[in-house]
């Protein structure tokens, strides 16, 4: 949920926008340790597979925006 926050406030708000895109690698990361912990307990990964790619992407198109 704060992953979420961190991602939609800083630009709607326009207070440091940067922190957005740095929110969405963070993000990134966690999913990949997430990935990690369910292919770990042979579960489906894809949940979190697919939150990744959208961070990263989210995390591309914030810095292409801020610069």
């Amino acid at each position: 949920m704060l992953g979420a926050i961190g991602l939609i406030l800083p630009p709607l708000l326009g207070i440091a926008p940067v922190l957005s895109p740095i929110a969405a690698i963070a993000l990134a990361a966690l999913m990949l340790g997430a990935i990690v912990v369910h292919i770990r307990r042979k579960e489906s990964f894809l949940p979190p597979l697919i939150l990744a790619v959208l961070s990263i992407v989210a995390a591309v198109l914030g810095f292409l925006t801020v610069v």
